[in-house]
């Protein structure tokens, strides 16, 4: 069973098979303990921040008896829609496969506590006719709290290897909004002047995801932004977007939106009372 949002004070289970589409978020309120990411083996106490997407990855947990924990875990794909594709959140995700903690001062550690708790009180909250978009503000707010403690660690960080470039060169060829017109894997290769293999091994290998998520990742917003324009239809939504075929578009779009082109825009109407 999927789990769209979980909150927890158990650390034992942050790592739970049905959380492997989640992005988890935990905090260490006191004591210490550790866990294996990416084979590292990282050691977290009060006010240390964990980070980390698809956290059935993580292995060989362990705490202190006075340890404490709280966390907040939410649908991978969801918080990503939750916010721009050019935004910090795609280098910062970059950064923090390769490590996941962030150490908080008291006072960021005590605004990611009330963004966990403004989230939990609204858990239960399903019956709401706007759940979907309330529970996305609010974890827009807490990853905004997170991102700024992640910018300040990461501030003085130099990348000069080769890997780190191609990543680099990525994601500013993805910021030009190439990809409302350029899905392919192959096109991004030649354009670095690498084998698509190299390439998709490169991002996995830096990032922990694939190099089609990251073409999705800038995609979606330019086609929400292109529904959005009622004075386009979808055929020319589809044509602009370089869509071999009006079907092909329409999986795509079931696909990325969770329903198709014209029940995407049918949301968008006011609801009647």
């Amino acid at each position: 069973m999927k789990i769209d949002f979980l909150f927890s004070t158990d650390f034992y289970g942050m790592n739970a098979s049905e959380l492997s589409h989640t992005c988890m978020h935990l905090l260490c309120t006191a004591g210490e303990g550790s866990f294996v990411f990416n084979e590292h083996c990282y050691h977290i106490m009060k006010n240390d921040l964990v980070v980390i997407s698809m956290p059935d990855r993580v292995s060989n947990l362990a705490a202190h008896a006075d340890m404490q924990v709280e966390w907040f875990a939410a649908d991978y794909r969801f918080l990503q829609n939750q916010l721009p594709s050019n935004n910090y959140s795609i280098g910062g995700s970059i950064s923090l496969n390769q490590d996941p903690v962030i150490k908080l001062t008291d006072e960021q550690a005590r605004h990611l506590l009330e963004d966990f708790h403004r989230l939990r009180d609204r858990l239960g909250e399903r019956h709401l006719s706007f759940y979907q978009e309330l529970m996305g503000s609010l974890c827009q707010t807490m990853m905004y709290d997170i991102f700024e403690a992640h910018a300040q660690r990461d501030a003085t960080d130099a990348h000069t290897d080769r890997t780190a470039y191609i990543v680099k060169q990525l994601m500013e060829l993805l910021s030009t909004g190439i990809s409302r017109t350029e899905r392919e894997v192959g096109y991004y290769a030649e354009r670095l002047n690498v084998s698509p293999k190299y390439l998709s091994a490169t991002i996995k290998r830096v990032t922990g995801l694939s190099v089609t998520s990251y073409i999705d990742r800038h995609t979606v917003p330019i086609l929400k932004e292109l529904l959005n324009d009622e004075r386009l239809s979808l055929t020319q939504i589809a044509e602009r977007m370089n869509f071999t075929s009006l079907s092909y578009f329409s999986r795509y779009c079931t696909k990325h939106l969770g329903q198709s082109p014209s029940a995407y825009r049918q949301s968008l109407q006011p609801k009647k009372r």
